[in-house]
């Protein structure tokens, strides 16, 4: 019941802040969000989109790695690119990584494991996004007053929340965590997972790569989106409104990611004295190049449930020999141990499902027979 309360304030609080910017800013904003897109804007969008997803989904590769799941990058890459696609097309924006995690952890043989995989890989990217994007925001002059005055407070947090992850860490290296209760047992198995699929020598720094790599892949798309859009400000005095808007999607209030994106940047764009309509927009043409960008999603999505499907359809027809009686006379065929074997007449006539390996014992029975009944007969 909580959950489902959750996902109603999810989607209705991202509705209300796309509600209130269309009455305060006008529709137009959203409407030339997508006039303005064209062919060269949406290749350069699903090539930086590409890049992203394959680091991505290296990442998730990595941790299910320390964690004792083999996962192909090739197979991660697919599940990757149709997790963003339902994050994209389904209102929560976590759906694709629900079912992403609960299929791999089916296949794996352990849900429980493949689920903590893909928490931990998420966790992991927002932590180094959020750490990433704070750092930016530090080093980069702001053309927002209230946010130079807000500075040394986040400052003084990431610092604080960097000594809190180190000492977690630390005990999670060096001493698990003791007793019987479920809380504990809890906590000790989140620890040794982090440890194992973060934290290690060979899991650690490819998931910090990755996930910088991923965040440079986001700002360079926003960036297509801003000069689509027409701005013509300087990349320095983008970058922060672009670190800002790409931060409030980590806010839990969004319509398929749709929401606080939109009116952060709107709000950064009116308080560094340019135009919020124009702020809007661009956040419109991001969300519509990350959507075009997940699309192939939808293609590995829907070939994941044809594929079972025609395999179905081909096991359910086999060609089977017109006259049955002619394997008596023919040589024995090999037999291929449970396997369903096709057998080709000279008509083709279509049968339902006979399995071909019992028709070989049943005609090599037979003249097993025939012949020990002529030796019985020369005895």
């Amino acid at each position: 019941m909580g959950r489902t309360v959750w996902a109603w304030v999810r989607m209705l609080g991202g509705l209300a802040i796309l509600g209130v910017l269309g009455w305060r800013l006008g529709t137009s904003a959203f409407v030339s969000g997508l006039h303005v897109i064209d062919g060269g804007t949406l290749l350069a969008a699903c090539g930086i989109g590409l890049l992203t997803t394959v680091f991505s989904a290296w990442r998730w590769r990595l941790v299910a790695r320390g964690l004792g799941i083999d996962l192909p990058l090739r197979t991660a890459v697919a599940d990757y690119y149709r997790a963003l696609f339902l994050n994209a097309a389904l209102p929560g924006g976590i759906l694709g990584d629900v079912h992403r995690a609960v299929r791999h952890g089916q296949e794996a043989g352990d849900v429980g494991r493949g689920v903590r995989a893909v928490v931990l890989e998420r966790t992991a990217g927002m932590v180094v996004f959020v750490a990433a994007g704070l750092t930016l925001l530090l080093a980069l002059p702001t053309p927002l007053p209230s946010l130079t005055r807000l500075l040394p407070d986040v400052h003084t947090g990431v610092i604080a929340l960097a000594v809190v992850a180190a000492v977690a860490g630390l005990l999670a290296w060096f001493r698990p965590w003791r007793g019987a209760s479920r809380w504990a047992r809890g906590l000790r198995t989140s620890l040794v997972d982090v440890r194992r699929g973060l934290l290690s020598p060979t899991t650690g720094p490819g998931v910090v790569l990755a996930s910088t790599v991923v965040l440079a892949g986001h700002l360079a798309t926003f960036l297509v989106a801003a000069r689509a859009a027409g701005s013509t400000a300087p990349l320095t005095m983008l970058a922060p409104l672009m670190v800002l808007a790409l931060l409030a999607m980590v806010l839990p209030l969004s319509v398929g990611g749709w929401g606080p994106r939109e009116g952060v940047t709107a709000w950064a764009f009116g308080a560094a004295g340019l135009s919020p309509s124009l702020g809007l927009t661009i956040a419109v043409v991001y969300g519509v190049l990350a959507f075009a960008a997940s699309l192939p999603g939808a293609a590995v999505l829907l070939y994941r449930w044809l594929a079972p499907r025609f395999a179905r359809v081909a096991a359910a027809e086999v060609v089977v020999p017109a006259a049955l009686s002619a394997a008596d006379a023919a040589p024995p065929l090999p037999v291929d141990q449970g396997q369903t074997r096709v057998v080709r007449s000279p008509n083709h006539v279509l049968l339902p499902l006979i399995d071909a390996n019992a028709l070989d014992r049943r005609a090599l029975a037979g003249r097993e027979l025939a012949h020990a009944g002529k030796r019985s007969d020369i005895a």
